[in-house]
């Protein structure tokens, strides 16, 4: 049981920190496409 619930939080871990850098890949790609930086200034 204890086994169990320890595989539960590392998998949830896991899930939280995929989602949250699969949504930073899509907004700096969105960012290229759109041919802006992800710092806010223009450095070229």
């Amino acid at each position: 049981m204890i086994m169990m619930m320890k595989r539960l939080i590392i998998i949830a871990a896991i899930v939280v920190v995929a989602f949250v850098l699969g949504r930073l890949a899509v907004r700096a790609f969105m960012n290229l496409l759109l041919g802006g930086t992800l710092f806010g200034g223009n450095f070229l």
